[in-house]
């Protein structure tokens, strides 16, 4: 078969390099780089992802996709350590004292909380999927631990849609973050970069002799009869891992809209580290991001020469003009670093940088084929409640079996 693929995220590409063992492959990608999110910026020797990442212990197919393409022993596990920005102060929370002695929540929120995590992975998440995640934490744990503890998780995730998002959601992303110990969470990293994984992705499916389109936005896609068209190229079928709403407008079928954000992240080189060793620090008081990511606060070995920093918010519509200022202007204020400090900054914004997973989000989850056409992303159920690599993968490895399976009957 003459498959065309419309995409070069992740789920782009792991479905090309399945397909590309068996049939004639071609992929469209409208930017310069693969990858989607997990593109990256070249910085002196080195690459830095445009939005941070890790991956987690429960990454089964990411780990096989990575002994495939002989990275697996580059997979390095670190610890993640998180805090909150609360009252113009950083608290960290990652051993049982410093969790005792967070001022924002009590000793019975502080037991509310721990009965929670330990039994978020016995949850019934269908069940979650209608109940907005805000009244399911005050219903449960009391309206303080989702002022002080939640909200601003919700925030630095889902911006001004937070109100919106399901405790399906939020109890999976507790869940899939429960591999701690006693300094901190349990996290994977590539060493280098996953941009290694999006080259190897890239050789593996060349190699098979697929044909990759980078800087090819694909301005129309139809059906007629057997015949499939893009850019005016006949396929056999077409997987599209774009937002279903923008496949829409270049031809795909009509199908309920899928709730998307847009991201905007600050990346920062500076000479200094300023979040106290932290990680993730969640931002609780007002700022024009939700968190600051200190990668170099996850990956502590020197590598980079310098410290490197996201600073991350999202949005819906339009992004804010000048965020970038802004976001710096208010971190060296807020943070206490002259301009002289900052070695270098870079912004990435992406206006369908991921679902918002909105009360009753499941029933709008699309079936890999639609109408004759078929369809994988961050939108498919893998990735729910929770968007991952891990679901990102899963995804193409699906779509790909559907359309092998379709081409057998």
């Amino acid at each position: 078969m003459r498959i065309g693929i419309i995409g070069g995220g992740l789920t782009g590409l792991v479905a090309a390099n399945v397909l590309a063992d068996q049939h004639e492959i071609q992929l469209f990608e409208k930017m310069p780089f693969l990858g989607g999110c997990l593109g990256s910026y070249s910085i002196k020797d080195y690459r830095i992802e445009q939005y941070y990442h890790h991956c987690f212990s429960g990454d089964a197919n990411l780990f096989a996709l990575l002994k495939d393409l002989d990275l697996y022993d580059s997979l390095e596990w670190k610890i993640g350590t998180t805090g909150y920005y609360s009252g113009d102060k950083i608290y960290p929370l990652n051993t049982p004292y410093q969790i005792l002695k967070y001022p924002e929540l009590s000793l019975m929120d502080k037991a509310k909380l721990a009965w929670l995590t330990l039994n978020a992975k016995k949850t019934d998440l269908s069940s979650l999927d209608g109940i907005p995640a805000e009244r399911y934490i005050v219903e449960h744990l009391g309206r303080n631990v989702y002022t002080s503890f939640f909200e601003p998780l919700l925030k630095s995730k889902f911006g001004e849609r937070r109100e919106e998002v399901s405790a399906a959601w939020l109890l999976s992303r507790i869940a899939i973050r429960s591999d701690r110990g006693a300094t901190g969470e349990h996290l994977g990293y590539v060493k280098g970069g996953f941009f290694r994984l999006i080259d190897h992705l890239e050789k593996s499916i060349e190699k098979k002799r697929g044909r990759i389109w980078k800087k090819t936005p694909v301005s129309s896609v139809s059906h007629k009869q057997d015949t499939w068209t893009v850019n005016n190229t006949n396929f056999d079928a077409v997987i599209s891992t774009i937002p279903p709403q923008e496949f829409q407008k270049i031809g795909g079928p009509s199908i309920p809209q899928i709730p998307y954000q847009g991201a905007a992240c600050l990346t920062i080189g500076i000479k200094r580290e300023v979040s106290e060793g932290i990680y993730w620090l969640n931002m609780k008081d007002p700022a024009p991001y939700g968190a600051v990511v200190t990668h170099t606060n996850f990956i502590r070995d020197g590598r980079y020469g310098e410290h490197i920093i996201y600073l991350a918010s999202y949005f819906s519509g339009t992004v804010r003009p000048q965020l970038d200022r802004i976001m710096l202007d208010d971190f060296c204020s807020r943070f206490s670093v002259s301009k002289s400090e900052i070695v270098w900054c870079r912004m990435a914004v992406d206006p369908f940088a991921g679902p918002v997973y909105t009360t009753g989000y499941k029933s709008l989850i699309p079936l890999y084929e639609q109408k004759g056409f078929f369809m994988a992303g961050m939108f498919s159920l893998p990735n729910y409640p929770e968007r991952s690599m891990e679901g990102s993968i899963r995804a193409g490895k699906e779509v790909a079996g559907c359309v092998i399976q379709r081409s057998s009957k």
